[in-house]
């Protein structure tokens, strides 16, 4: 990258450990210069270049005063500009690499280039295009200020750092996700879950390696491949106690303290019985081991009509006589609640010792099936989603933690409308809190043992600060609310000074990406998908000039009294 042959744009005239100013010699070159434009700023090292961004465009006085005017101030052009990284010439066998690190600062009176035209397109095509990168690269789309240049991420570190995909409605998200998936579906051992709230996500079917499963609905009733079931054992303890219990109730240190006794009772039973020893002597009440809720309600209901002999022989109330009426009747009507099918399905299968791991190929399997799977979460109440989508994250994350870390194959969960399950305020002890738990301990630890996150949200302000605080990769298209944008300005680098003030302009599609996974903070094009996503956008105006006569009342009065929709 050569621009000896050029006019320098000006000289360093400060510097300081990452920002410089430039005094711009032609004040008609101040108007050819934008916000965000590359700089090359020629170095103390042979063969080295030190790379800025421009982050503010200036004219100001100076002290100095015009001889022939003493009282008229001379006027100069400066840029200000963030270093961002080296591009050395020649670096061991490789030529053309830019670093992200500063190996030295300019000098004062160093000369400043701006990179432009051809220049910056090879520039650019360096950063993606390295024998290194070519590999291990997942194309997203083309550079704003370079079209003609592909932009890459690192494949590895995207996902090894977690990351974050966000944006106002309509701005594009859906269609990055798709374009990711879409890559990732080309390798032949992909594996990695999306998390589809909505429904949006079907379409991506067709896409090579790409399976489609549904969490169950109220109509669903066999073991289907397709149909994903999560039976009640499945729920820690905690997990049982945020749905059941009701902690205002006085009745509840008692309640609680019953059903955890009938679950180890249970659970115990069922393991003598498939002759489980050695898990026998080392199992806990967490233990993903099968038990019956019809034998726990029937024991409950049996305390809480107790009677026990008393003085003079006497019959007297028991310990817990009526003390869990409350408790019983509500894990009754959990029970018979058919949006929760998938949680207490009475088919036999489901209670089976060896039942959990044909669940756990199906969710976590990339040998035997297509190693993308999208699961439909549409049909889960939405008042237990956050438990549900904890369990399943809870779930994954354990196998891997069990897993030899020699058998261990990393995968990615994709959360799409993460704020709806992965809040930023929880009540303690709440159903919201112990799925949030979940997903708090894979940002932490899930890099440890092969699990990825890749958060996507229209309202990051409402996403848990600790999870978005743990991811290293962000792709951030429109934003329009001032606290959405002012969260992801704190978790950009503050080495990027204003890079962050574009949010709000940006056009459908456009995104700034920041992260280990790309080298340099750059505004980008994304690329449309070949399969796109159902799209939740609807063209209200367009529909009301259509003459059109009433259509799907009746269908989805009936759909919403049998909670399922019609095929």
């Amino acid at each position: 990258m050569s621009s000896e042959e050029k006019n320098p744009l000006g000289k360093v005239e400060s510097v300081d450990t990452g920002n410089v100013v430039i005094k711009v010699i032609e004040e008609k070159k101040l108007n050819s210069i934008q916000v965000n434009n590359l700089l090359k700023i020629r170095s103390t090292k042979t063969g080295e270049s030190i790379i800025g961004l421009v982050i503010k465009i200036m004219r100001k006085s100076s002290d100095k005063v015009e001889p022939d005017n003493p009282e008229e101030a001379i006027v100069e052009n400066v840029i200000k500009a963030r270093l961002v990284g080296t591009f050395l010439d020649k670096h061991g066998e490789k030529s053309n690499v830019f670093k992200r690190t500063l190996e030295t600062v300019p000098s004062l009176d160093a000369d400043c280039f701006l990179i432009e035209g051809e220049e910056l397109s090879e520039f650019m095509k360096s950063l993606s295009l390295s024998d290194e990168a070519k590999d291990k690269s997942l194309s997203i789309g083309k550079y704003i200020i370079s079209e003609d240049a592909e932009t890459y991420l690192d494949g590895n570190k995207f996902f090894q750092r977690h990351a974050v995909i966000v944006g106002s409605t309509g701005s594009g998200k859906s269609w990055t996700v798709a374009k990711i998936l879409e890559q990732s579906s080309n390798l032949k051992s992909v594996n990695s879950i999306v998390f589809d709230i909505h429904g949006e996500y079907k379409p991506l079917e067709e896409l090579e390696n790409t399976t489609l499963l549904k969490v169950a609905g109220p109509m669903d009733k066999e073991d289907k491949e397709a149909i994903v079931y999560l039976p009640y054992w499945l729920l820690s303890y905690e997990e049982v106690m945020a749905m059941m219990l009701d902690r205002s109730d006085q009745n509840a240190p008692n309640q609680a303290r019953a059903l955890f006794d009938l679950i180890i009772k249970y659970k115990k039973q069922n393991l003598e019985k498939s002759g489980k020893t050695e898990i026998l002597n080392n199992f806990t009440i967490d233990s993903p081991v099968p038990y019956s809720i019809d034998e726990v309600l029937k024991e409950l209901e049996k305390q809480d009509e107790e009677m026990i002999e008393g003085f003079s022989r006497r019959e007297k109330q028991g310990p817990l006589h009526g003390k869990l009426t409350r408790f019983i009747q509500r894990l009754k009507s959990k029970q018979t609640d058919k949006r929760l099918n998938f949680l207490f399905n009475d088919n036999s299968a489901l209670q089976k010792y060896e039942w959990l791991e044909s669940l756990i190929k199906k969710l976590m399997d990339f040998n035997n099936q297509k190693g993308n799977k999208i699961i439909d979460f549409s049909e889960v109440p939405s008042d237990i989603l956050p438990l549900i989508t904890g369990l399943v994250t809870r779930l994954i994350f354990s196998v891997q933690q069990w897993a030899d870390s020699d058998k261990r194959h990393p995968i990615a969960l994709f959360c799409d409308e993460a704020h709806l399950y992965i809040p930023l305020n929880t009540e303690t002890s709440s159903i919201e809190d112990r799925g949030l738990y979940n997903f708090q301990r894979v940002a932490k630890e899930g890099r440890k043992y092969g699990v990825s996150l890749v958060v996507i949200s229209q309202r990051p302000a409402d996403v848990s600060k600790t999870v978005l605080s743990q991811c290293g990769n962000f792709i951030s298209m429109r934003l329009s609310n001032p606290d959405d944008q002012n969260v992801i300005k704190r978790l950009f680098p503050d080495s990027l000074g204003d890079f962050a003030e574009s949010l709000p302009i940006l056009e459908i599609g456009e995104a700034l990406i920041v992260g280990d996974a790309c080298l340099l903070p750059s505004r980008v094009k994304i690329d449309e998908p070949k399969v796109k996503p159902k799209s939740a956008t609807v063209d209200f105006w367009d529909e009301w000039k259509k003459d059109q006569k009433e259509k799907g009342i009746k269908e989805a009065l009936e759909d919403l009294r049998k909670q399922s929709k019609t095929k």
